[in-house]
């Protein structure tokens, strides 16, 4: 029997960002991206959110290569969680492979790990697969799209893109190469599903440059702006306006500072001479005659605008009147931090500019009409959207369908599913092991789904710890118990509940003693037991409940 090629996603689908999918055929792997996951609200303490790569760890020999589409987070933030396991060559383009370097530096893996750079029209062998890098528009310089050459047929996959006629740097999605594609065949078709709600086109990246013009022409405010630290086009606009307007431009939060160093050095950023001053020398400046650009446009806890907000930045003072402007929209599930620092700004006479309507931000996704005409172009026999949330997903093979796709030939999958393809067939056949990891501080994956909800469980409700201590000859209480509480009632104010909590559980002790034997076990299940049920009855409350009996 004929080998199939397994498409088999780990990640980016029925969720945002953690973008990784696994192409299989025969002994041969590649993988295309190896992003992160923002944590939830509900996941306390989380820092990150990576995928389950178990299924490449297992077969960690057949992988020829790991390609990236573009330089974001959810495209290239686990490769440092996942090369250790994993050590594959790592392929990219110039810009995307200069942060994959930085990363990889500072956890120590540069030495062991091999980056191969290449241009858009580029191909790479890779086992039984040829990948080809298409040019295309984004929110970062240097994003590809891939056609993959499979014994089977031809995979395209878009990455993020945009169709952006004027763009800031780089020429426009290569629509060229994607028509050719679609004359010689295309088997499939993997798009992301972002902006797929949104009707009409994604407006050029070059109308954000027009509206910051706008808002430096005649202004005497100092101006303060933030935006996502990869956008190098947003960078440029930036600085060439405030040359522009004879302002002097100081950049502070290390990630924007790492992507200006490397986008400049690579050449995909051109600061006007004489326009980046350091950071310590901005207050020595005339305020009419200063820019600062910040990190924190997701209100990020201590990125550099929350400290500026919250007065906790050491060379950056908050003046009443200063500009600031965020170029930026809300990552889902951002809303409340970046209104928090919203908030704050105007709280401290800030002029706070953020509305979508001020022109200072883009998508780098593509909305209907571009997705449209990457159907059109393409003409896939299958198709499989990727990169969204179930709505998302659903509402994209809808669009395939309108446009003529056999509804058959239209995939929604999910994350571990592994889906098979032949030249005549598209069905799923199984699963592999899939879903998150969590990176607390260093710890990656020792926090589980029950530390998770024990979290859940103490924020929500607090805990409450019973202290005592027995005779271990025959079970006689010889002190306590005592109660100690955080996160529940207030010690103080609530003196009857804790003599009564005090009561229950010294019962549950003497309960637990049987012919001069005392059970520990049933102690501390009575306490528990009948704590839990006196708390919620008079207080519709679970606190976590944890005995210390100690026998002496």
């Amino acid at each position: 029997m004929a080998e199939k090629l397994k498409i088999i996603p780990l990640g980016g689908l029925n969720e945002i960002g953690k973008n990784i999918t696994v192409l299989e055929y025969g002994k041969d792997i590649i993988v295309i991206d190896c992003g992160i996951g923002f944590p939830e609200n509900d996941m306390y303490g989380i820092d990150l959110v990576v995928p389950d790569v178990s299924y490449l760890e297992k077969n960690a020999s057949r992988v020829k290569g790991i390609f990236l589409t573009h330089g974001h987070e959810d495209h290239i933030g686990s490769l440092p969680y996942v090369l250790p396991a994993v050590p594959a060559p790592v392929h990219g383009t110039r810009l995307t492979i200069g942060l994959v370097k930085l990363k990889l530096q500072e956890r120590g893996l540069l030495e062991t790990t091999k980056l191969v750079t290449h241009e858009a029209g580029e191909t790479v062998r890779a086992g039984c697969f040829q990948v080809e890098f298409i040019h295309v528009n984004h929110s970062i310089s240097d994003a590809v799209a891939f056609a993959i050459r499979t014994p089977v047929g031809t995979v395209v996959f878009s990455g993020d893109f945009k169709i952006d006629p004027t763009p800031i740097e780089g020429g426009m999605t290569d629509l060229t190469r994607l028509g050719e594609l679609g004359r010689e065949g295309v088997l499939a078709f993997l798009c992301d599903s972002t902006n797929v709600e949104r009707p009409g086109y994604t407006p050029s990246e070059r109308t954000v440059a027009e509206g910051f013009d706008g808002l430096f022409r005649n202004c005497r405010q100092r101006i303060l702006i933030t935006t996502f630290a990869s956008n190098a086009n947003r960078l440029q606009s930036i600085l060439t306006t405030a040359h522009r307007y004879g302002r002097k431009v100081a950049v502070t939060g290390r990630s924007m500072e790492n992507v200006l160093r490397v986008s400049t050095e690579l050449g995909y950023l051109t600061v006007p001479p004489d326009t980046l001053v350091d950071i310590n020398e901005i207050n020595s400046l005339p305020k009419e005659k200063t820019v600062i650009i910040t990190t924190g446009s997701q209100g990020e806890n201590m990125s550099a605008l929350y400290r500026i907000a919250f007065t906790g930045h050491k060379q950056v003072e908050l003046q009443p009147g200063d500009r600031v402007m965020i170029s930026a929209s809300a990552v889902p599930g951002n809303e409340k931090a970046i209104t928090r620092i919203i908030d704050e700004l105007y709280r401290k006479g800030a002029e706070v500019i953020y509305d979508k309507s001020s022109g200072l931000h883009v998508s780098g996704h593509a909305c209907q009409e571009e997705l449209r005409m990457m159907h059109a172009l393409l003409k896939p026999r299958y198709f499989i959207p990727i990169h969204g949330e179930q709505r998302m997903l659903q509402q994209h093979a809808a669009l395939a369908v309108g446009m003529g796709m056999k509804a058959s030939h239209v995939l929604i999958t999910d994350v571990g599913r592994v889906v098979e393809l032949s030249s005549r067939s598209m069905k799923e056949t199984g699963t592999v092991p899939s879903g998150q990891v969590f990176v607390d501080g260093s710890g990656v994956g020792d926090v589980g789904s029950q530390v998770l909800r024990d979290r859940k469980h103490l924020a929500e409700d607090g805990i409450i710890v019973i202290v005592a201590n027995v005779s271990a000859q025959d079970g006689g209480r010889i002190t306590g118990p005592e109660v100690i509480t955080r996160g529940f009632v207030y010690v103080k104010e609530s003196g009857d509940l804790m003599d009564e909590m005090r009561a229950i559980a010294a019962n549950a002790i003497d309960g637990a003693v049987h012919r001069g034997r005392f059970d520990l076990g049933a102690a501390k299940g009575a306490i528990r037991g009948e704590l839990s049920q006196y708390l919620f009855k008079v207080t519709k409350r679970s606190p976590m409940i944890i005995p210390v009996i100690n026998e002496v």
